[in-house]
C-alpha cells in the first residue's frame, strides 16, 4: 500500500499526464491507466481490504480524495479539448454539406398514379375496397358459379369457407353498384392474390386497375375509345391498339386488348414471341347476368356498360423494359434508383 508521499506522487504524475493530453484519445488513455478497471488508483482501492480497520479508513479517505481530484482534472481537460477547434484535414467547414440520399416512388406505385390521372381525366372516379372479401362478391355476383371452370384460373387463398383474398378488384365495383345506381364511372386500383407459381411473369401477389362505365348510352365503341385513349396517353400517341375476341364470365362480348410491339413495330421478334403484338388486358360489355344478380336499378331497360382490367406490373414492365416481375419485390435499390432515387 502506497504511503502518503507515494500516493501524492502518483496523483501529481497523473495530473501532469492529464495536462499534457493533446486530444480526447490520449485523455482516455490516461483515465484508463489510473481510474480504469485495471488502473493504478483502482488497484490501490482494492488493496484496502488487507489493512487494519483504522488504517483502512484513513487510506480509503485519502485515495478517494485523490480519485475525486483526478476526475475533476479529467473533466476540465475534456472541456478544454472540446472547445479547441479541430485542425488538419479532419474538418473543413467550407465544404458543402452532404444531403442524405433521396428516395423515389416505387415503379408500381408510379404506374398506378399515372393510370389514375388518365382515368380521372376521362371522367372516372376512384373507388377502393377491402382485400379480403366473400366468395359471393369475388365470384358469384360476377357470374362465376361455384362449379364454373373459370374459377380454376383464379385458384386462390381462402381464409375460411366463404372468405378469401380477392383475386380481382372487380369485387370493388360490385360493392359500389349495390350502393349506387347508374350512371356510374369508377376505377378500382389495388392488390390482388392468386395461387400462381413465382416466375419472371407471375406472382401470387400483384396489382390491378379495373374500370367500369355504366349508363343507358355507352356501347362497345365507347369501350374502344376509352382504352385507346388510356393506352396512347400511357405508352405514347404512336401506340397501335388491337382488340381480339376472348371470354370472361362477367363480360359479354369480351376482348383481349393488345398493343403493337414497340421493339419490332409488328414485324415479329423475341420480345413479342414473333407475333408482333403484346397482350395487355381484358375488357368487354358487362354481362346481363351480373346486372340481374345485382338487381335494383341495374335491371332497368336500356342500362348497359363495359368493364376492363389491367395488371399494373405488366404495364410497368412494358413501359420501362423490365424483364422480370420479381424485381419489383426484391427491394434492390439499383432498380429503384432508375426511377428518380
Amino acid at each position: 500500500m502506497a504511503g502518503d508521499g507515494s500516493a501524492e506522487s502518483l496523483a501529481a504524475r497523473a495530473g501532469e499526464e492529464i495536462a499534457r493530453a493533446a486530444d480526447a484519445v490520449e485523455l482516455e488513455r490516461v483515465r484508463t491507466a489510473y481510474l480504469g478497471r485495471k488502473g493504478t488508483i483502482t488497484a490501490e482501492l482494492r488493496a484496502l481490504g488487507g489493512l487494519p480497520a483504522e488504517a483502512r479508513r484513513e487510506a480509503g479517505a485519502r485515495l478517494n480524495e485523490i480519485k475525486g481530484r483526478l476526475e475533476g482534472l479529467l473533466a476540465g481537460r475534456a472541456a478544454a479539448l472540446g472547445s479547441v477547434p479541430a485542425s488538419g484535414p479532419g474538418l473543413d467547414v467550407t465544404l458543402p454539406g452532404r444531403l442524405p440520399p433521396r428516395g423515389s416512388v416505387h415503379p408500381v406505385t408510379a404506374v398506378i398514379g399515372e393510370v389514375a390521372a388518365i382515368l380521372r381525366g376521362l371522367g372516372f372516379e376512384l373507388a377502393v375496397g377491402r382485400e379480403t372479401d366473400t366468395d359471393y362478391y369475388n365470384f358469384e355476383v360476377l357470374n362465376y358459379p361455384p362449379d364454373h371452370p373459370a374459377r380454376d384460373m383464379h385458384d386462390t387463398f381462402f381464409l375460411s369457407r366463404d372468405i378469401l383474398l380477392r383475386t380481382q378488384t372487380s369485387s370493388v365495383w360490385a360493392h359500389v353498384m349495390e350502393k349506387r345506381g347508374p350512371p356510374l364511372r369508377v376505377f378500382c386500383p389495388g392488390r390482388t392474390y392468386r395461387r400462381d407459381v413465382v416466375d419472371a411473369s407471375h406472382s401470387p401477389v400483384f396489382h390491378q386497375v379495373e374500370g367500369l362505365w355504366m349508363d343507358d348510352r355507352c356501347g362497345f365503341s365507347d369501350l374502344k375509345g376509352v382504352l385507346d385513349a388510356l393506352l396512347k396517353r400511357f405508352f405514347g400517341e404512336d401506340t397501335v391498339v388491337r382488340f381480339s375476341p376472348s371470354y370472361f364470365p362477367f363480360t359479354e362480348p369480351s376482348a383481349e386488348v393488345s398493343i403493337q410491339c414497340s421493339a419490332c413495330r409488328g414485324a415479329g421478334c423475341r420480345t413479342c414471341g414473333r407475333s408482333g403484338w403484346l397482350e395487355l388486358l381484358g375488357a368487354g360489355m358487362v354481362n346481363p347476368k351480373v346486372l340481374a344478380a345485382l338487381g335494383g336499378p341495374w335491371t332497368a331497360p336500356g342500362i348497359r356498360g363495359f368493364a376492363f382490367g389491367v395488371g399494373v406490373e405488366r404495364l410497368a414492365m412494358m413501359k420501362y423494359g423490365i424483364t422480370d416481375m420479381r424485381w419489383f419485390y426484391e427491394n434492390d435499390l439499383r432498380l429503384l434508383a432508375g426511377f428518380g432515387g
